[in-house]
């Protein structure tokens, strides 16, 4: 027996990267994964909601597409999110708009339709992944800084506002991880940025929310750091 068997999982951001290492290790963890994301490449085994979960209309329809689907999920990845990587000075302030959208807001609105549900189900496990910026400020990081920072301050405050309800709040804060929103600044040519080959790797970071949701009960991981060495 697989220890995620007969469990539902929801993972946004489930297109790529860390998000589509993450539905891949929770189904082959025997959980039946509804991926959501802006786009989504037809594979066996998901069921898939494509949804833009910035624009407010498709995030408020999401949750009664999730249940009529597949019901309440038991572990829910709250992962959708974008990057961005400028100076102040050339970050304009749709570019902030746009980084609060998706990964604040968003955020906000899933946990505020999906955290009722689980408390009423009896428990579940709410992952959120944050970044090494939800706690540590680098240069030309301002706006995504600034949305990984509220995301951390609204795990923190959603961990007080569930505690004793059997739901149990993670947040991940992975370091820099090879994926393509590294794509357009190309680290591997700018000074004070580690080389793609010594960052993590997707599938390192989806072991840790495969580690995360299959604590027993009893076990809460409120905050867990990865780096690369």
């Amino acid at each position: 027996m697989r220890p995620l068997d007969g469990r539902v999982a929801l993972v946004t951001g489930a297109s790529r990267g860390i998000g589509a290492a993450t539905a891949e290790a929770l189904r082959q963890a025997g959980a039946r994964v509804v991926r959501v994301s802006r786009r989504l490449d037809p594979a066996d085994g998901y069921i898939d909601l494509p949804a833009d979960l910035a624009d407010v209309a498709q995030a408020a329809g999401l949750v009664e597409r999730v249940q009529r689907a597949a019901g309440v999920p038991a572990i829910v990845v709250s992962n959708a999110g974008g990057f961005l990587l400028a100076p102040l000075e050339r970050t304009t302030v749709e570019q902030l708009d746009a980084l609060l959208a998706i990964n604040l807001r968003a955020a906000f609105a899933l946990a505020r339709s999906l955290l009722p549900l689980q408390r009423s189900a009896g428990g579940g496990s709410y992952i959120t992944l944050g970044s090494v910026a939800d706690h540590v400020g680098f240069p030309e990081n301002a706006a995504y800084a600034a949305s990984k920072y509220g995301v951390r301050g609204l795990h923190e405050t959603l961990v007080a506002e569930y505690r004793g309800t059997g739901v149990r709040l993670t947040l991940i804060s992975p370091g820099p991880t090879d994926t393509e929103a590294w794509d357009p600044y190309d680290p591997d040519h700018r000074e004070g940025f580690p080389a793609r080959s010594r960052m993590l790797r997707p599938a390192d970071v989806a072991d840790a929310v495969l580690f995360v949701a299959t604590r027993p009960p009893h076990v809460a991981i409120d905050w867990l750091r990865l780096g690369p060495v």
